[in-house]
């Protein structure tokens, strides 16, 4: 095979060889970051034109290899690709043997722990579960990103340091997250993150069919002030709760409803997060019962 060197022969001491098996937006990046702090990346694998490109990008000089060849080449294999398709890859390596015993293997989804690597690669390697909780462009911008992002580290007992230093040559803060709790961390960054986009889009296309032509202008004070609001008082954020359902306005939540009756996606999500709101604000001191129950009545079935 022509191309880069990918034994590792002239690799500095104390480094480790590392190999990025799906080198998309969060791979190539995390790889490119390791290899900053000294790390050799010996191969990388890719089959899409942008994901050629984005290693020839990222990581200039690195082999673009067969995944089992890629494998074989490292002590440390990033294994970046979706979620699904984790315990699947991990398994078709192992079928052909290409993992070896002692071989650390990362994989960056947040709802999986070690056990999906450990289930379908086998026991023999030291799976680490390492999720930088931020989103990834793939290019180098992301790099400086990385500094003093939360990354969500799960780890075999004794193997957690291992873990928490990768974490830290890459300039981020690890948070060890017990394996049963990676699916709730991981709906929690979902909801958090994700959903607002979905909430905030909504709003915009409500605000646009109204011919309000820059809806941006209108929603982004109070989207901000509101975010920053929930962050400062989280996790209660009682506090930072404003609108008609904390003033306890029934006849204004009923208005909405029947505004947003031609909307059924819009008027699914609003109704769903009025009452999350309600029974927020009754938890936290700002409406009574009665008022609450009004609320609930109001909203109907969900």
């Amino acid at each position: 095979m022509n191309g880069p060197d990918i034994t590792g022969a002239s690799r500095r001491p104390g480094r480790l060889r590392i190999a990025v098996v799906g080198a998309g937006r969060v791979g190539a990046v995390l790889a490119a970051a390791l290899r900053q702090a000294g790390h050799d990346v010996v191969a990388a694998t890719g089959v899409s034109d942008a994901s050629v490109s984005r290693i020839e990008a990222m990581l200039p000089g690195v082999a673009i290899v067969p995944p089992d060849e890629a494998v074989k080449a490292a002590e440390l294999v990033l294994l970046t690709v979706p979620d699904d398709a984790i315990a699947p890859v991990a398994a078709g390596l192992a079928k052909v043997g290409a993992w070896r015993p002692g071989q650390l293997v990362v994989h960056t989804a947040g709802r999986h722990g070690i056990a999906v690597l450990t289930e379908a690669a086998g026991h023999s390697i030291v799976p680490l579960a390492i999720h930088p909780a931020m989103t990834f462009s793939g290019t180098s911008l992301d790099l400086a990103r990385l500094t003093d992002a939360v990354f969500a580290v799960t780890a075999p007992p004794g193997m957690l340091p291992i873990a928490q230093a990768l974490v830290v040559e890459m300039g981020g803060e690890p948070v060890v997250i017990e394996e049963w709790d990676r699916p709730v961390y991981h709906a929690a960054l979902v909801h958090g993150a994700n959903h607002v986009v979905t909430a905030v889009t909504q709003a915009s296309a409500m605000l646009a069919r109204i011919g309000i032509e820059d809806p941006s202008r209108v929603l982004a004070p109070l989207t901000h002030a509101s975010v920053d609001g929930a962050l400062r008082d989280a996790p209660g954020a009682v506090a930072s709760l404003t609108g008609p359902v904390v003033r306890g306005d029934a006849g204004t939540v009923a208005s909405h409803l029947e505004a947003l009756a031609d909307q059924p996606e819009a008027l699914f999500a609003y109704r769903a997060m009025a009452r999350a709101t309600a029974d927020l604000a009754l938890r936290g001191g700002r409406i009574g019962p009665a008022v609450y129950a009004d609320l609930i009545a109001t909203l109907g079935e969900p």
